[in-house]
């Protein structure tokens, strides 16, 4: 672990500074460790990294040395894989003792998480609070007819057991849905306070905050790992002007009452193949959130905007 860094600024400094996003950056893959040294510097801007970058501490540490190597701020939320408990890892680092052991190493950096202070943006799109959240799941994102009891074996009838099953350990409660109830407790709470300071917010999250909004054709019920229904509501209720999420693998920008949501995963090797053989690198896929586009003209609800690089 880095020692003697500094913590990070929770005000950002440059006022023609830009956000930039990407999740999932999975660098437990040569291709992907290969696509980060790329990555060009953005002295000013600000880069948030929306969960997934790997299962080890290794991974992580890669990603946040890049990272700050070339961005002013950088922010983190935790994916699923960084929260795995792996064979080759202390069995007693489960749950919330692997967290808090990324959130050490990410503050070595200087790396913004979910555990400190929102931080207020004044570069371009400012002001507004980067709010950094980590909310797990529930079991939720299922169909009325079935059942919490019942959802384990409505996905494995398609074939579909995810891995957190094995490696994502709730320790010290009793389930993952425990642990996403008291993250949510404790997140509205934050969330409260921010929002009476007036500013609005760009909420950061690995998981999609609404059910609407996960849409993998290939693995549907996989959908019971993507996230909680408490959250549904929140891009209006704390007035969010962004919602950054991952997790998904599927790049997509939406408009829902006035907010802009932004899947912003890179993914496996395999899923922007495509992208690397245009000639784009990880730095084409980087996706902008401040400023970001324009509102729709009109207050005009546009069809989802699917992206396969920016």
């Amino acid at each position: 672990m880095q020692v003697g860094r500094k913590r990070a600024n929770t005000t950002s400094q440059y006022r023609n500074s830009r956000l930039f996003a990407i999740g999932d950056l999975h660098l437990s893959y040569k291709q992907n460790r290969e696509a980060l040294s790329k990555l060009n510097p953005h002295p000013e801007d600000g880069l948030i990294l929306c969960g997934d970058v790997g299962e080890k501490m290794e991974h992580m540490r890669l990603a946040f040395e890049s990272a700050k190597s070339c961005f002013e701020h950088v922010f983190w939320v935790p994916g699923n894989h960084e929260l795995y408990t792996m064979p080759s890892e202390d069995p007693k680092c489960k749950g919330e003792k692997k967290y808090q052991q990324c959130i050490d190493l990410a503050r070595s950096f200087g790396v913004l998480t979910p555990e400190d202070e929102f931080m207020t943006w004044e570069g371009e799109g400012g002001p507004c609070k980067i709010a950094l959240i980590f909310t797990l799941y529930d079991y939720s994102f299922r169909p009325p007819h079935i059942s919490r009891e019942e959802c384990l074996k409505w996905a494995e009838e398609k074939g579909i057991v995810a891995t957190d099953e094995t490696l994502l350990h709730p320790d010290p409660y009793p389930t993952r849905d425990a642990w996403c109830e008291k993250l949510i407790e404790k997140t509205e709470k934050k969330l409260e306070a921010a929002k009476a300071e007036g500013l609005p917010l760009v909420i950061v999250n690995h998981w999609p905050l609404r059910e609407d909004l996960v849409f993998i054709p290939a693995v549907p019920r996989f959908s019971i790992w993507c996230g909680t229904k408490k959250t549904t509501n929140w891009h209006k209720k704390y007035n969010a002007k962004a919602v950054v999420t991952g997790h998904l693998h599927m790049r997509r920008t939406d408009w829902i009452d006035g907010c802009r949501f932004e899947e912003t995963s890179l993914g496996y090797p395999r899923q922007w193949a495509d992208a690397k053989e245009s000639g784009k690198d990880i730095n084409t896929m980087l996706r902008e959130i401040l400023p970001g586009p324009d509102p729709p003209p009109g207050g005009v609800i546009p069809a989802t905007q699917w992206r396969r690089w920016g």
